[in-house]
């Protein structure tokens, strides 16, 4: 039996953040669906993306107008002077070239800005360095190979 692909989303996205004790077991299903649909199937890397840090983060949750999962990403607020980290960003295939992952971006980068002024980075798969550019965020590392997936470091002052 083949697994279903997270159903589609349409319209415009509403986002809700949320502790890890927070979310719904429909949030938790929603999120290891779409993430394992993109990161496991569609990029073919076999990894175990439950990685035991969902419960220290904070998650953005971008949905539909009926409610299906159209983008997210974890964000880690730094604390004392660290940096805030966003991971795990993902948009629904029937959402990308449409905007919504600068959507999530902006959206991801005004909740680490509202916690507290500082620095905020990301590791990024190394062919999306343009798009985190563009979104002010530059390489601080030279490229590394993670879960056989070129990525780099990048950092938002």
């Amino acid at each position: 039996m083949r697994a279903a692909l997270s159903p589609r989303p349409e319209g415009p996205i509403t986002y809700r953040l949320a502790a890890f004790d927070a979310l719904s077991g429909r949030d938790v299903y929603d999120v290891l669906a779409l993430r394992a649909q993109v990161f496991v199937v569609e990029q073919q890397c076999v990894y175990l993306d439950p990685d035991g840090l969902d419960g220290e983060a904070t998650h953005l949750l971008g949905r539909d107008g009926h409610g299906v999962l159209g983008t997210y990403a974890r964000i880690f607020f730094g604390h004392e002077g660290a940096a805030h980290r966003i991971g795990r960003v993902i948009v629904h295939p029937a959402l990308r070239s449409v905007g919504a992952g600068r959507a999530l971006m902006r959206e991801a980068i005004a909740c680490c800005e509202a916690c507290a002024p500082g620095p905020i980075e990301l590791s990024a798969q190394a062919h999306l360095e343009r798009f985190y550019g563009s979104l002010g965020f530059v390489a601080i590392s030279p490229t590394y190979v993670h879960d056989g997936i070129d990525h780099l470091d990048m950092r938002r002052a």
